[in-house]
């Protein structure tokens, strides 16, 4: 995509943070050393007068005073101090600027509000775009951009574009624990110049993106917007939360990044004429992005349920049937293969599959999830696997490493999408180094591994794969 005018923002060759700092909790201090930490491969330029070197490197009073050519700005200045900076870019001949700094707009105040039209003009007068202000700017793994610490290194296919930089950093931690790793993240703020449209349209074209995420206060403008959603939304996954929903998000919205949230009505009803999906929350926004990633594309809405006891095998269903899936009866040849291997009770088990009814006639959840793999009347298959509380440790490990063991055979031998339950736990400091925990997190080792995903509770899971239904069927 060498032609796309975005694209030079995500391959600088070098970088100033003006205002560079030695102290290790301002913004000017962890701009340079996520560059250094992440592997960034061009040149890093310290600015600031009051320092002659910051974590090593060489800081220079001015950007007038840089020897070499500057690609890209992050501003960790003041407010006051952006128009003289953004002159010393002009002069420079810098054409990309984030702007870290906050207190404009957002603040509610007119004096705030007019200096950040000036910067605008000033900066389009020098021929300068700008992301921001009030952001956290760029994750580009590959380019080893990144600012947040203990950022996953590795890149992966899931580009997101957020208007909140704290809450996008929490989620590129969280979704690395699902399986999720990202191509770009973008925290724009309060979209001065580069704003939501501009962001969605590249990522659109972007080949090192399969599927996007958007977190969205309120639009610059909202006919750009949704026409390039529509285009967007046409060749890959486009997943929406909308922040500002009620009257306190619209204030909360407003005093965060300067935002103006319209109709719910009217947001909802545009996002599904777009083909996009919303999610209400990063929770939900975080299965969507693991069902895209992990999962075929879904057809049908018949749901087979394996694993678990009686109790967990009814709220399982209610929680499928309350999402809009159908739990089918057990299809009449899995109940005949059941009475010819001898098993008494071949005709009171039903879909869900209770797992303890079967345990004692050789007949485990996974196994009966294989069957069901192989039946035409299912177009997906839910496994819950839990670790019980009634079993010895011996018995209890061994079970959930058959049933770990039964879900992977299940997603090698057959193109049915499969959706894991791996129950998640509160834990206090203590729990963490019990043998219980440990094999959990094994097992979503083994899960992560095999390409297969998982979902704290059947209610989520659920969920995730009914907007995954619709949206396939939009698309057909």
């Amino acid at each position: 995509m060498p032609n796309h005018p975005m694209e030079e923002i995500f391959h600088p060759q070098s970088i100033a943070v003006v205002g560079a700092s030695d102290n290790p909790r301002a913004r000017g201090y962890s701009f340079i050393w996520h560059l250094l930490e992440h592997g960034f491969e061009g040149k890093i330029y310290p600015i600031n007068p009051k320092y002659s070197e910051v974590l090593c490197i060489k800081v220079y009073p001015s950007l007038r005073e840089v020897p070499g050519s500057v690609d890209y700005v992050i501003s960790c200045v003041p407010a006051s101090a952006v128009p003289n900076m953004l002159e010393d870019c002009s002069n420079k001949g810098i054409k990309a600027v984030h702007l870290f700094t906050a207190r404009f707009s957002e603040t509610g105040r007119q004096e705030d509000a007019e200096l950040e039209q000036r910067i605008l003009k000033q900066a389009k007068k020098g021929g300068i775009r700008l992301i921001g202000p009030n952001c956290l700017g760029i994750y580009y793994p590959k380019e080893g951009l990144a600012f947040g610490y203990d950022f996953p290194k590795k890149p992966g296919p899931v580009g997101l574009i957020s208007q909140t930089g704290g809450m996008a950093g929490g989620f590129i931690q969280l979704a690395s624990l699902r399986g999720i790793y990202f191509s770009k993240v973008i925290s724009y703020g309060n979209a001065l110049d580069y704003n939501e449209s501009d962001f969605l349209d590249y990522l659109a074209q972007d080949p090192e993106t399969t599927v996007i995420l958007m977190y969205v206060e309120g639009l610059k403008d909202g006919k750009k917007f949704f026409d390039t959603l529509l285009e967007a939304a046409s060749t890959k996954p486009v997943i929406i939360i909308k922040g500002g929903r009620g009257r306190s998000g619209t204030r909360a919205a407003a005093s965060h990044t300067a935002s103006l949230a319209g109709s719910m009505k009217i947001w909802e009803t545009a996002i599904a004429q777009a083909g996009a999906v919303s999610a209400a929350n990063f929770d939900e926004m975080l299965d969507l992005a693991v069902s895209f990633c992990f999962l075929p594309p879904i057809r049908g809405q018949r749901v087979g349920i394996a694993g678990g006891s009686g109790g967990v095998g009814v709220l399982s269903a209610d929680q499928c049937e309350e999402a809009g899936l159908d739990v089918i009866p057990l299809p009449t040849e899995m109940r005949e293969e059941l009475k010819s291997h001898g098993v008494p009770i071949w005709d009171w088990v039903g879909n869900p599959i209770d797992s303890s009814i079967l345990s004692g006639f050789g007949f485990s959840g996974t196994s009966m999830l294989q069957t069901m793999s192989k039946n035409q009347e299912f177009d997906l298959l839910i496994a819950s696997i839990y670790e019980g509380t009634s079993t010895r440790k011996k018995d209890m490990l061994s079970r959930m490493r058959d049933e770990v063991n039964g879900c992977i055979k299940v997603k090698e031998e057959s193109s049915k999408p499969l959706l894991v339950v791996v129950g998640e736990k509160n834990l206090s400091s203590e729990d963490h180094n019990h043998w219980r925990w440990k094999e959990i997190r094994e097992v979503r080792t083994k899960l992560l591994a095999a390409n297969i995903p998982f979902y704290p509770n059947v209610g989520r899971a659920a969920l995730a794969a009914r907007k995954l239904i619709d949206y396939y069927q939009r698309r057909a």
